[in-house]
């Protein structure tokens, strides 16, 4: 027994020793990568010496002589910091990532190259100004001279065996139009989903079933008529729908995932809501966090310009943030700047398509993607007038993606001028000429004005709306140019004297030209207006603090009728029905880690929505076997039959009426959310143990053993998805917080998740994630110098 007991110590000795060996030799190899943050290198193309002064925080300060400079330093510096999260960008939209990561990547590879992406990123770049693109140069430059002094690249480099390859300007270019998917390419889904309604259900029920407002945007616009304005229940169509649905239902609607991704809050307040008279600036952007974040924060310093904000690493501009003068912040416009052109296709030739009374043979462009591993895959995109054609057709018809992004002449990236701007008519100037993606513009100046406007080209329609598939064969129905840039909205220091864009609707239907069709609920636009109207002074503390408001009305409604089902006569019935009632009527309003009760609402009302709508659906499922319901404002048609309930339009059959149904929908609600809890009793079910925060590294998801190493930890976080101020989530939410006011720079704040270094070993890899979880204020303003890198001209 002894001799047996000195083995195992002998043997979990050499194991600790090994697995130690093995520890510290991977700690070595993935500390050579370790970025340089002090010393004297020389850069290619400097005008004079800069200075990169980087703080407790890893946020770089950097001192150029000239904007040039400025962009080459940039460059270089957030190559030193992020350079696999930007190689990964640019590979991603010229679809690339398969020639690293196998035949998995292939769907991703195949959508960019049908976009064509590569080829407009080259369109481009020659017809900018020739100092933008110069900066877009000299931006390269500073990566490329940080590529060849450093031949430790960072470990996702050496994992995957490959060397980056040198940075182009066009690249930069291609990071800007994945931000165009990110933020626009989702109005494809929604137009193929109207297109199939529109062939397989009553004009009166898809039109019930997709209107364009809520309870909450109708307060905010006054009650004014929109494009799609709510409609009574068609109660005869829907009926008819019910009695001829397919047996075996499955879920064709859902709560849809536009609620919580690709969103954001800005608003601003003017001299006359301030003690001092200053006007303040509050942005946070909402977007999928993955590990690094999106944004890089940055400080940079040039002849007569101070400027701090965050920066899209890829690109040598800030997206948001302020100079001494203005300050800018952004949100997405959510709207429609794409259409899926049907196609007419000869039926004697399937290689020409009908183009007025000639037929035109489509143009084709070849694409090769090589696969890691695996042989190259060929693609043939064809091309029309309009644009490529998509891979997926809409009820077997052919059809080709017109979308702005993919408009060499309405792309630029005049944005990058803001943080030279100095007067709020030239920021204004420059917000409506830019052509990124569509964008919201909230901007704040050194007087105390602020102003509303909108930013990228908004197509001008003609002969349709842009809501369903039509042909444009005939030259009735299309687009002329885009909206010019002194024709796009302004808004100037409103008489409330605030201002604030939450992505909800802003446009009634007197509108001269068509911005789109499902903007976002409009609650968090109804509680921010609700919560500025009673401020009587604001600060930046106070702004601070209201991007992290937690208060939900939006779910009030949930909860009354879940009560209202929960009678005496149900819990006479089911007895175990009143802790559920106790547990509900504990909720307290809001989405914080200790609200109780806001787990089962916020699944009651998913249940809801599919339970409710998908026995009307079948034969939308039918025509398209892919076919989801998904719509922003869903809580109007869905909280209408809720209310009126008629009897003729029970979704299901086996129940007697809508109340049993109703509660039938609540009971699975707790049994789905109690089986992601198998160990939490329903009574300690709080908001914090569902909604957990799982930030994570790409390469997590496929080697889960590094998860430790390479994501953020997991941690009860406040908010919920698109219905709280603080929009939060698993693996989305604020992806920064701004609060600046011009010329007060020194108290400004921002923070983010994460941090900005890429390197995990980095003390700066994840040092800001405790302030953005626990929503504590870090300043704008890099603080002490604590590392000091100089560059030489070459």
């Amino acid at each position: 027994m002894t001799d047996t007991k000195k083995t195992w110590r002998i043997l979990v000795l050499i194991a600790a020793g090994a697995l130690i060996s093995t520890a510290g030799a991977g700690y070595w190899w993935l500390s050579q990568s370790l970025p340089v943050l002090d010393g004297e290198f020389a850069l290619a193309g400097l005008s004079a010496p800069a200075d990169i002064d980087t703080d407790s925080h890893g946020i770089p300060s950097i001192k150029a002589a000239s904007r040039i400079d400025a962009a080459r330093v940039l460059g270089y510096v957030t190559a030193r910091d992020r350079l696999f999260q930007m190689d990964l960008m640019r590979r991603k939209n010229a679809g690339r990532l398969a020639e690293i990561f196998g035949e998995m990547a292939l769907p991703s590879d195949i959508r960019a190259r049908t976009y064509g992406f590569n080829v407009t990123a080259k369109t481009i770049l020659p017809k900018l100004p020739p100092q933008h693109r110069l900066y877009l140069q000299a931006y390269a430059e500073g990566i490329n001279s940080y590529l060849q002094q450093n031949a430790a690249l960072p470990f996702e480099f050496n994992v995957l065996g490959y060397q980056p390859e040198p940075w182009r300007p066009e690249d930069s270019l291609l990071v800007v139009l994945g931000m165009f998917e990110n933020l626009t390419a989702w109005a494809e889904r929604g137009e193929r989903m109207l297109s199939v309604m529109e062939r397989t259900l009553p004009a009166d029920v898809a039109a019930f079933l997709t209107p364009d407002s809520d309870r909450f945007t109708d307060e905010l616009m006054k009650r004014t008529p929109s494009l799609r304005p709510p409609q009574p229940l068609p109660a005869r169509a829907m009926q008819t729908l019910l009695a001829n649905r397919s047996a075996g239902t499955v879920a064709l609607a859902a709560a849809s995932p536009d609620e919580r991704l690709a969103g954001s809050n800005a608003w601003a307040v003017n001299g006359s809501k301030t003690a001092d008279g200053r006007a303040i600036l509050a942005n946070d952007m909402h977007l999928g966090i993955s590990v690094p974040n999106i944004w890089y924060r940055v400080e940079l310093h040039y002849p007569k310009v101070k400027a701090a904000g965050v920066n899209l690493p890829g690109t040598p501009f800030l997206i948001a943030g302020s100079n001494q003068h203005v300050a800018w912040g952004m949100t997405n416009l959510a709207g429609d700047f794409l259409d899926l052109v049907k196609l007419e296709i000869n039926p004697e030739n399937p290689g020409q398509y009908r183009l007025g009374n000639e037929w035109r043979d489509f143009e084709q462009r070849r694409e090769v993607i090589d696969v890691k591993g695996g042989d190259p895959t060929s693609l043939t995109v064809r091309e029309t007038l309009w644009g490529p054609v998509a891979q997926q057709t809409i009820l077997e018809v052919p059809v080709a993606i017109h979308w702005v992004a993919l408009d060499a002449d309405a792309v630029n990236i005049d944005i990058v001028d803001l943080e030279q701007s100095e007067t709020l008519a030239e920021s204004l100037a420059i917000a409506n000429r830019s052509g990124g993606p569509q964008l919201n513009v909230m901007l704040a100046d050194e007087h105390g004005h602020i102003a509303w406007t909108l930013t990228g080209k908004i197509p001008r329609r003609f002969g349709g709306d842009g809501l369903v598939s039509r042909s444009w064969a005939d030259g009735k129905t299309g687009w002329h140019n885009y909206v010019k840039p002194d024709e796009l909205p302004r808004i100037i220091d409103p008489p409330d004297g605030f201002l604030v864009s939450a992505n909800e609707r802003r446009f009634a239907a007197d509108f001269p030209y068509v911005v789109g069709h499902q903007f976002v609920n409009g609650y968090r636009a109804y509680r921010i207006n609700q919560r500025l109207e009673q401020f009587n002074f604001a600060a930046e503390w106070s702004l601070f603090n209201l991007q992290q408001d937690t208060e939900t009305e939006f779910y009030g409604y949930y909860q009354q009728l879940a009560l209202q089902v929960l009678t005496p006569e149900a819990l006479a019935r089911q007895p175990a029905l009143a802790e559920l009632r106790d547990y509900l009527m504990s909720w307290n309003g809001r989405a914080d880690t200790a609200s109780l009760g806001l787990p089962v609402l916020i699944e009651f009302r998913k249940q809801l929505i599919d339970a409710v709508f998908s026995p009307f659906l079948t034969a939308c499922k039918q025509a398209d076997e892919k076919f989801v319901y998904a719509w922003n404002y869903v809580d109007t048609p869905l909280q209408t039959l809720l209310n009126e309930k008629p009897a003729n339009l029970l979704p299901d059959s086996n129940y007697k009426n809508w109340d049993p149904f109703i509660l039938a929908q609540l009971t699975a609600s707790v049994e789905t959310v109690l089986s992601r809890h198998p160990n939490t009793a329903l009574a300690e079910l709080t908001w914090g143990k569902e909604n957990v925060v799982g930030h994570a590294h790409p390469f997590s998801k496929a080697l889960s053993q590094l998860s430790l190493v390479l994501d953020m930890p997991h941690q009860a976080l406040a908010g919920c998805g698109g219905y709280c101020v603080r929009a939060t989530g698993t693996d989305f939410g604020a992806s920064e917080r701004l609060v600046v006011s011009p010329n007060h720079l020194q108290d400004g704040i921002l923070h983010m998740p994460g941090g900005q270094s890429g390197h995990p070993l980095s003390e700066f890899y994840r040092d800001q994630q405790p302030f953005w979880l626990a929503g504590l204020p870090l300043p704008l303003l890099a603080d002490h110098s604590e590392h000091t890198l100089r560059l030489i001209p070459q």
